[in-house]
Parts: structure tokens; C-alpha cells; sequence
């Protein structure tokens, strides 16, 4: 069965949002909020904290209109998802992987029972003091989020870069 590429962006955004939405409740059932379990001492830790906000915290307890923004987002790129490159395969992935991550961090936001994103995932370095100097915790929609825009701006560059076809 060949899929089109319609198909295909559904097919990945469906994937990254239940494995985003099966995660967080993995840490809702095995971990209390701003709990912690260290998985490799000094490098990595499951944690459960709550984001009201974007990357970093920033627009902290603003949820509500980021969830307003992600809606926009989200119809937007849909719309607008032809001046991207979805003839290609990794278009198609890049634009699956940006949709199914702003679909799981936009449920957590409009949730009822939650009203925050759950971050779970925390790299850190500590320092001899105890100290942690570390990447703020993040989810598997944040991640496909960040891939697929990733994706884009290589593709992007790609096609700016690649040698126009001389007429014969």
C-alpha cells in the first residue's frame, strides 16, 4: 500500500501524539509532580514537572494563550503545508512530526485535569558541588517538534543550495 503524502504526515503525527500521550501517563501514573528518578547518576533523570509555558519557561503561566497559539499554528501549517516541501518523504515527515507534537503538547494544555504541559525527560551534567547544569526537561513532542522543524530548515537550505537546471 503506498500512502499519500497526506497519509504519510497523518500517519507520523498520529504516531507522535499517542506515543507522547502514552508517556506522560506513564510519568502521571508512576510519578508525583516535581518528583524525580535518576536513571544514570550525574547524566539523566526521569522527572514530572509542569510547564505552564513554552521552551525554557518562557511566557511562564501563560497557557491558555500559548494553547491559543499552537491552535493557530497547527491551522496554519495545515493550510499552509503545500509551500513546504511535501512532495519529498522527509517533507512529509518534517510536517508529521511538527503536527502530532504541537496536537500533544496543545491536549496537555486544554486538558482539563492538567491545564500544563508534562515534561519528563532531563539531561543534566552535576557538578562536584552537586550543582546541575542541564538542558531543561522536555517530552516527546517537544522533540518531534524540534526534529521536524530541524528537518525543514535542511531542506530548506537544500533547495536554496542545489544548482538551478540549465535549459538546453
Amino acid at each position: 500500500m503506498t500512502l499519500t503524502p497526506n497519509r504519510r504526515m497523518a500517519l507520523i503525527a498520529a504516531l507522535i501524539f499517542f506515543s507522547d500521550q502514552l508517556t506522560k501517563l506513564a510519568v502521571l501514573k508512576f510519578l508525583h509532580s516535581s518528583q524525580e528518578r535518576v536513571i544514570v547518576p550525574g547524566f539523566f533523570k526521569f522527572v514530572h514537572w509542569v510547564n505552564t509555558g513554552a521552551a525554557w519557561s518562557l511566557f511562564h503561566d501563560e497557557n491558555g494563550k500559548l494553547a491559543v497559539v499552537s491552535f493557530l499554528a497547527l491551522i496554519g501549517l495545515f493550510f499552509y503545508r503545500h509551500h513546504f516541501d511535501t512532495k519529498t518523504v522527509m517533507g512529509q515527515v518534517s510536517l508529521g512530526l511538527i503536527f502530532g507534537g504541537i496536537l500533544g503538547n496543545l491536549l496537555d494544555r486544554i486538558h482539563p485535569a492538567r491545564n500544563h504541559v508534562i515534561d519528563f525527560l532531563r539531561f543534566y551534567i552535576e557538578r562536584r558541588n552537586g550543582e546541575e547544569i542541564g538542558f531543561p526537561a522536555f517530552n516527546i513532542a517537544d522533540s518531534a517538534i524540534c526534529v521536524g522543524v530541524g528537518l525543514l530548515f535542511i531542506l530548506s537550505w537544500k533547495s536554496e543550495s542545489a544548482p538551478e537546471a540549465k535549459a538546453a
